[in-house]
């Protein structure tokens, strides 16, 4: 069996680190940050970005949502604290590598009031997935809602209904189901019209060589390197778009990683120009949402029409 999990975090480009706005609103006051900080910093965003999950009883235990990977999750520190001990083998497929791991059955997973028996979960080390105890993933979120609140940090999994419906979002955009995957298809990437799959497991995008062939006039920024859930790193080059419009909104100046990633491949994109959108720039929009059920991706848009991002000055527009 083969899993695809999208989940990647993103290095540095051309030797410095990636910006946050709080980073770059101003640099004056600051005290200059050492890398420890900054993955704590990284990791203080997963815990707020987790939802409690129990399985059999116990719990509850922190679960990321990543819209990008097929497969529920397990860390192994929590499969051995549940005395998951029967292990069977499986290929995941990541971002910068394809290798062989352990799973599990986890015969009672609960998300609030919904229980699942996940078949095959995939283990994988907890400080490659944020230090989180697992994730949640396609098997466990389809005919839910997956809502997240970049203004208060928030992120919960429930029905539509439960979570307010469509009220608020500007922007509902109908998307292709593709094992399992919701992809946005008729997004436009300076002019080329582009595959995107919306990934919440993702600090980054990521774009496949096709797409990176067809960006004639994207300005490159440099060198970069990723690390996949596999812990498997992968180095590439960065290229800034200068816009990326989905349905009546644009995103501007989109820095975007290519690399040889096999999940393209195997989700057969790799032959059409694709892009995983991450967090980095979901985080432009108030709030997202992705309804499995109905097959929409759904934008709240900032309360000011324009928005500057995490780097080179880029905004929202409509």
């Amino acid at each position: 069996m083969t899993w695809h999990l999208l989940a990647a975090a993103l290095a540095s480009v051309a030797g410095g680190a990636i910006a946050n706005p709080a980073e770059t609103a101003d640099k004056t006051t600051q005290a200059p940050q050492t890398d420890h900080e900054v993955i704590a910093l990284e990791q203080e965003r997963y815990r707020r970005l987790t939802v409690p999950v129990t399985i059999q009883g116990q719990g509850p235990f922190r679960f990321l949502i990543d819209t990008g990977s097929q497969a529920t999750v397990l860390s192994h520190d929590l499969a051995d604290l549940l005395q998951l001990t029967e292990r069977r083998t499986a290929i995941l497929v990541a971002m910068a590598s394809r290798m062989p791991i352990e799973t599990v059955d986890v015969r009672d997973l609960t998300l609030g009031s919904r229980s699942f028996y996940i078949q095959t979960a995939p283990l994988l080390d907890a400080i490659h997935i944020g230090d989180a105890d697992g994730i949640l993933g396609l098997d466990s979120l389809q005919d839910q809602r997956v809502l997240i609140d970049f203004v208060n940090s928030e992120i919960a999994v429930a029905d539509a209904e439960e979570l307010g419906g469509n009220r608020g979002f500007e922007i509902v955009v109908k998307a292709r189901r593709r094992l399992g995957q919701l992809i946005i298809t008729r997004a436009m990437l300076d002019g080329v019209r582009t595959a995107v799959i919306v990934d919440t497991g993702a600090q980054g995008s990521v774009g496949n060589r096709e797409l990176q062939r067809r960006l004639r006039n994207a300005r490159v920024l440099g060198q970069s390197e990723l690390t996949d859930v596999n812990g498997q790193q992968m180095t590439g080059s960065v290229m800034l778009a200068r816009s990326l419009a989905i349905d009546n909104v644009q995103l501007t100046h989109v820095p975007i990683f290519f690399g040889d990633s096999p999940t393209f491949r195997s989700l057969k994109l790799d032959k059409e120009p694709a892009l995983v959108l991450g967090i980095r720039e979901l985080k432009m929009f108030r709030r997202v949402a992705i309804d499995f059920r109905k097959g929409q991706i759904l934008f709240d848009l900032p309360r000011s029409v324009r928005r500057f991002d995490s780097m080179y000055g880029g905004r929202i527009g409509l």
